[in-house]
């Protein structure tokens, strides 16, 4: 299930995620700059988080809050070793029922136990991107 868009159509794509999930834990693959920030700053206000949603790059973890629970938005693209992960409680973060978004979830695999959405969101030109529910 996939769904063409551009930044003006963002909120469609967000739309389409929400609509069709099967899990709570979004997994987000792409190259970088395929804009996967992007589209997650665009989720986190649909779910009405009024928090500034920004890469948690070099603090590995985000926390947003939503009148409802709270989203944790993880970017593991500098990890070095996924045991890292268990130092900030990956696993903690997996069982609480929280929104989880997750870029660069390659990095942690084998603590990926839990089921999931896989999000492959892929370049097509300078504007256009194509999202992939797996």
């Amino acid at each position: 299930m996939s769904i063409t868009y551009n930044l003006a159509q963002i909120d469609e794509a967000v739309e389409f995620i929400l609509k069709h999930t099967k899990s709570k834990i979004l997994l987000f693959y792409g190259e970088m700059g395929a804009g996967k920030t992007t589209l997650i700053k665009s989720l986190a206000e649909a779910l009405n988080s009024k928090d500034k949603v920004s890469s948690p790059t070099f603090s590995l973890v985000n926390e947003y809050h939503t009148p409802q629970e709270n989203i944790y938005h993880f970017d593991f693209y500098r990890l070095e070793d996924e045991n890292e992960a268990l130092d900030i409680g990956i696993e903690e973060y997996l069982n609480s029922n929280n929104w989880i978004f997750i870029e660069w979830p390659q990095n942690i695999s084998s603590f990926l136990e839990n089921e999931f959405q896989k999000i492959d969101i892929s370049i097509t030109d300078e504007k256009t991107r194509v999202l992939k529910l797996c």
